[in-house]
C-alpha cells in the first residue's frame, strides 16, 4: 500500500467508525434510553474511550449529538433535521407503489391513489392487472369527494372544517344510487371513521363497488387515500368489510413507508 492511501484508508474507516456509533445511539434512543454512556459506546465499537471522544467531537459541533448532563450522548438537533429532510423528500406515489400493485395481484380489483385538492379528489396513480376490468379513472382526472369512497375517507380523517365545505358544494347525482341528502351523507362520513374506510357503493359509476382508507405522511397528516375499485359483480356487498379490513392494512402500510408513526403503532396493535 502506497502512502497516499494510507489516509483515505484511515478516513473510511473513521467515517465507518462514527457512523456505527450514531447508529448506536439512535437504537438506544428508540429503546428509550435517556443517554448512552462514553463507557458504552467504547464497548459497542470496541475502542478506546479516547477514540470515541474523538469522533463524537466533529458531531457534537455539528449538532448530531449532544452531551447530556450524565456526561452521555443523546441525538441532537442536527440529526433530527436530516431526518425531517429525508421525510419530506418521500414522494408519495413512489412509496405507494409497490402496496398498490401488491394489492392489485392479490385482489385482482383496480388500486387508486388519489390526493385532495379542495374539495375534489385527484387521481394520481392507477394500478390494474391483466384480468381487472378496465374502468374509466385517469391518473390525472379530478372527482368530487362527495361521490367517492376515497372522499369520504379524506372528509372522515382530514381537516376538521373540510365536511363543511364538501357540503357546501352542489351535489350532482351521478347515479340513481349517488347519496343526495346532506344528513345521510354526513352519517356515512361517520361511520367511515368508524370502521377506517370509506365506501362508495355504486355512487359514481354504474356498477362500480369502491372502498378506500386514508394516508397519513411523517407528521401523521392526511395526504390522501388508497383504494380498490371493481364491477359490483365481482366485488359484492359480502366482501366489502374482509377487503376493506385489507385497504385499511394497506393504507397503514403506504404511511409507515411515509414515516407516519401512528400508522406504525396501528399497525403493531392490529398483529398482536
Amino acid at each position: 500500500m502506497t502512502a497516499p492511501d494510507l489516509p483515505a484508508r484511515n478516513a473510511a474507516l473513521s467515517l465507518r467508525r462514527g457512523l456505527r456509533l450514531l447508529d448506536c445511539v439512535a437504537e438506544r434512543t428508540r429503546a428509550g434510553d435517556a443517554s448512552v454512556s462514553l463507557g458504552t459506546l467504547a464497548a459497542e465499537l470496541g475502542t478506546a474511550k479516547s477514540t470515541v471522544l474523538r469522533l463524537t467531537a466533529p458531531m457534537v459541533e455539528s449538532d448530531l449529538l449532544r452531551r447530556t448532563a450524565d456526561a452521555g450522548f443523546t441525538l441532537g438537533l442536527g440529526a433530527l433535521l436530516l431526518g425531517q429532510s429525508y421525510l419530506e423528500g418521500i414522494d408519495l406515489r413512489a412509496a405507494a407503489a409497490p402496496f398498490l400493485r401488491r394489492t392489485a395481484e392479490q385482489t385482482g380489483l383496480t388500486c387508486h391513489l388519489v390526493v385532495p385538492d379542495g374539495t375534489d379528489i385527484v387521481y394520481v396513480d392507477k394500478v390494474e392487472t391483466r384480468g381487472t376490468v378496465r374502468m374509466g379513472s385517469r391518473i390525472g382526472n379530478r372527482l368530487p369527494m362527495r361521490n367517492t369512497a376515497s372522499g369520504k375517507a379524506i372528509v372522515a380523517f382530514g381537516e376538521p372544517d373540510l365536511l363543511a365545505r364538501v357540503l357546501a358544494e352542489p351535489v350532482r347525482a351521478m347515479t340513481e344510487h349517488t347519496i343526495t341528502d346532506d344528513v345521510r351523507w354526513r352519517r356515512e362520513v361517520d361511520r367511515t371513521l368508524q370502521r377506517g374506510y370509506g365506501i362508495d357503493d355504486r355512487e359514481n359509476e354504474p356498477d362500480i363497488r369502491c372502498v378506500a382508507a386514508p394516508v397519513f405522511d411523517h407528521a401523521n397528516q392526511l395526504v390522501g387515500a388508497m383504494s380498490i375499485s371493481g364491477l359490483a359483480s365481482r366485488f359484492p356487498a359480502a366482501a366489502v368489510r374482509e377487503l376493506g379490513s385489507g385497504v385499511v392494512r394497506t393504507a397503514h402500510e403506504i404511511s409507515v413507508a411515509l414515516g407516519s408513526s401512528s400508522a406504525r403503532i396501528a399497525l403493531s396493535r392490529a398483529v398482536r
